[in-house]
């Protein structure tokens, strides 16, 4: 759908006359193009004391073939970029400004034990945050909390959550920041996930927090295998290649663009929709070669029918995107309102699911992926049917990981916020534009947004991602 108002602007005169009114100014996102590197420009590595990640971050820039400059308080940076064989140099504070144009700058916070380490954090973000050009990223490494020695330690690493989401409301500029913190042991798991907060595919993606462990499936077992018997890493343009994966609810909106994206990264795509939706179902999966079952989802013999269709080959990957609203406030909404959408919305996914895993049609290491909402999180006036349906998706996600731990199998939701899609479309003109303008980007997303993320968390490379809600909301502050 059209932003018209982001449009103007962004136009020469828009931008002109926004200046001289003090209107904001969100920044047209910078998205994945194809035909467009994804990676490009300088990236500025900072760190505090004892720093644990280094290695693994200089194995992810010499993976993307980009250039670093370490901040004086990332000291080991230069000598270890120099053993990897990287081009690096120095950030100098007082020479940066509009001539040093940053993509990206990197905190490893991962060996900060106590809340007088972390005065480095405040060096770095100071001396470089004015240098981050447009569209930059911002991510910070740290240690999970919970599995931290002691009080000192937590304290100062759960501190790291207010200053990225604070980060992501100043930057501005189409800026994203996000927060990865990276069990012991799963150092060489966070390429996938820093490739992806480093890159345009997460252009709607901020203020968020991820949770690497070294449970789960290891991405080496996912990889091809050379013609000398050693693992191969997967393809990063296509790393879903020889995959299959269900997209339910992709006819077309937010369905259709998660089976393209997919599709598009190498999996074979089964998308699942109502019979009356056959055509568009037809048409979308046509374009990607993919494969089209018409099923109700809520009918009760459709989670047998789906996995008999599904049976010869099996899945690895199930997205569950499929959802109605029917919005009443409580008082008025009917009992058929109610349950048409908890039964949609919620029960249809723990129908299917119990019959995949049952009888093992999603295989073990596969990748289960559930389309959760912002009104799950904080619920929302009129829409207490979808914000309780939306709420357990959710519950569900966060008490079947550690039951599917042992199969290698993970479980994660995305949680959308205000998406341009034909419903927000039909919303008032006044609730469009708060929905759209109360968040760091100050601007909706895109159905590709949460494409990209639920393909990230599909990826082969994000084996220790599981049991967690990842919002896509531009940092709303809806639920924040």
């Amino acid at each position: 759908m059209n932003d018209s108002y982001l449009n103007f602007v962004n136009s020469p005169f828009g931008a002109r006359l926004a200046r001289s009114l003090g209107l904001p100014k969100p920044e047209v996102l910078r998205r994945y193009r194809a035909d467009r590197p994804e990676f490009d420009g300088l990236i500025a590595i900072g760190a505090g004391r004892g720093p644990h990640l280094l290695d693994a971050l200089a194995n992810l820039v010499a993976s993307i073939g980009v250039t670093s400059v370490a901040h004086e308080s990332a000291g080991l940076w230069m000598p270890l970029a120099h053993r990897h064989g990287l081009m690096t140099g120095r950030f100098q504070a007082a020479e940066a400004g509009s001539a040093t144009r940053l993509a990206g700058l990197i905190f490893d916070a991962s060996g900060i034990e106590d809340s007088s380490q972390m005065e480095p954090l405040h060096a770095f973000f100071h001396d470089t945050l004015r240098s981050l050009g447009k569209c930059g990223r911002i991510v910070v490494l740290g240690r999970p909390p919970q599995d931290c020695a002691n009080p000192r330690q937590w304290t100062a690493q759960r501190a790291l959550e207010g200053l990225t989401r604070s980060l992501g409301k100043e930057a501005r500029r189409g800026i994203t920041a996000n927060l990865v913190y990276v069990g012991e042991g799963a150092e060489a798991r966070i390429e996938a996930t820093l490739r992806f907060f480093l890159s345009p595919r997460s252009a709607y993606v901020s203020g968020q927090v991820v949770h690497i462990t070294a449970d789960g499936p290891d991405s080496s077992a996912t990889r091809s295998l050379t013609k000398d018997g050693k693992a191969a890493a997967f393809d990063w343009q296509a790393p879903l290649a020889n995959k299959r994966a269900v997209v339910t609810g992709a006819a077309r909106g937010i369905g259709a663009a998660i089976a393209s994206v997919l599709a598009a990264q190498g999996a074979h795509v089964i998308g699942i929709d109502i019979p009356s939706a056959r055509d568009a179902l037809d048409a979308t999966m046509r374009q990607l070669n993919g494969t089209a079952l018409a099923f109700d989802i809520a009918a009760p013999e459709a989670p047998a029918q789906i996995a008999a269709a599904l049976d010869d080959q099996g899945i690895d990957i199930i997205v569950h995107n499929a959802g109605i609203t029917k919005d009443k406030t409580i008082a008025k909404m009917t009992a058929a309102m109610w349950q048409s959408v908890i039964d949609i919305n919620l029960c249809a996914q723990e129908r299917i699911d119990d019959a995949l895993l049952a009888a093992g049609i999603l295989r073990d290491g596969g990748r289960i992926v559930a389309v959760s909402s912002i009104s799950g999180i904080a619920g929302n006036l009129g829409q207490t049917n979808y914000a309780t349906s939306k709420a357990g998706v959710i519950g569900r996600v966060q008490s079947m990981a550690p039951l599917l731990r042992a199969r290698g199998i993970t479980i994660n939701a995305v949680a959308p916020g205000f998406i341009e899609t034909q419903m927000t479309a039909k919303m008032p003109f006044t609730l469009r534009e708060a929905g759209r303008r109360m968040n760091s980007l100050a601007q909706g997303g895109q159905p590709v947004d949460v494409a990209q993320t639920i393909a990230w968390l599909a990826h082969p490379g994000s084996g220790g991602i599981s049991g967690q809600v990842v919002r896509v909301c531009g940092q709303s502050l809806i639920g924040a």
